[in-house]
């Protein structure tokens, strides 16, 4: 009779756990998520968190607050993201310093694997923008007057770790060029000393650029993709500018601490999914130069680990790796 009862007992609790996970899943999220973003506010990493952030907010019911964290390319804030509880309510939005950081730090105070990624969100196209007074109307002719003036011309960029900063430094490598790079605290803040001529040219989002360029304030001698864009449909693509080599555009994933259940992950991606369907969001995300694009986590964890083997390469090649 004794062991009856024990067993029927047992059973019961079984049946009545069986269903935690998935009643966890249905209940999230039941309070506010912070939404860390690893750039300084009025960049373009920010301006598109903020988007998401507050489609998300809609979507799930609860508020979604963003928090700056900006610094060393994204760095501080992820490494920031991965040392909050993983619970769910945290999550923070990964440029390509996710994939670079790995090789081009020999000493990186978080690991990648302390992030878990959700899925992809955007990526945004970029233009090579040089200062008008500059006189090159191509990338072979900057090129070409770079060897004539070593040391004389300066590239901007958001700094070390940035994917633009690396593309920068690769392009530089590559071309055996003595050009000084000088970083600042994000592209966006490197685009104002563009435009107030304190640098010769830097690599920053198609959108970003176009009003400039449109404006004769900036010239742009080509876009970092293999073919053009509908912003900038004048100016060659880095393909046909003879280039291949140098496409590099900004994509964006969106990833929590690692160690957050996946009922969670996966309810996360399917918000993120979800919204990047919809024609509002798609039209919001046109209008600051960022196509949208989703995935499954699986997917973005492949990407990722792709890109961290495509940008180590790069780094070991062009030897760019840092101490620190």
């Amino acid at each position: 009779m004794q062991k009856s009862f024990i067993a029927i007992a047992t059973l019961a609790v079984t049946v009545l756990t069986a269903g935690v996970p998935q009643a966890h899943a249905q209940a999230y999220p039941g309070k506010p998520i912070r939404f860390v973003l690893p750039f300084p506010p009025g960049g373009g990493t920010d301006i598109l968190g903020r988007i998401l952030g507050q489609k998300l907010s809609e979507q799930i019911g609860q508020p979604v607050v963003p928090e700056n964290r900006p610094g060393a390319g994204g760095n501080v804030g992820m490494e920031y993201a991965s040392r909050q509880p993983a619970d769910g309510y945290t999550i923070v939005i990964c440029s390509p310093s996710l994939a670079i950081s790995p090789s081009l730090y020999k000493k990186l105070s978080y690991k990648q694997d302390d992030l878990a990624v959700i899925g992809k969100v955007a990526s945004i196209p970029n233009a090579f923008v040089v200062h008008p007074v500059v006189p090159a109307r191509s990338v072979k002719e900057l090129v070409a007057l770079a060897k004539k003036s070593p040391g004389k011309l300066n590239f901007g960029t958001g700094g070390a770790g940035t994917s633009n900063d690396l593309a920068a430094r690769y392009f530089i490598a590559e071309n055996k060029l003595d050009i000084l790079v000088v970083p600042h605290k994000g592209v966006n803040q490197a685009t104002v000393a563009l435009l107030g001529g304190q640098v010769d040219m830097v690599v920053v989002g198609v959108a970003t650029s176009a009003p400039h360029v449109k404006a004769g304030k900036l010239r742009a001698l080509a876009t970092l993709t293999d073919k053009r864009t509908e912003t900038l449909p004048g100016v060659p693509s880095i393909v046909e500018a003879g280039f291949p080599w140098f496409q590099v555009d900004t994509w964006y994933v969106m990833a929590a601490p690692a160690g957050t259940p996946q009922a969670v992950i996966g309810r996360l991606n399917a918000e993120f999914n979800k919204m990047l369907k919809t024609p509002d969001m798609q039209k919001r995300l046109d209008a600051n130069g960022a196509i949208p694009v989703t995935s499954t986590p699986e997917e973005a964890v492949r990407f990722v680990k792709k890109e961290t083997e495509v940008w180590a390469k790069v780094i070991d090649q062009a030897k760019l790796s840092h101490s620190q």
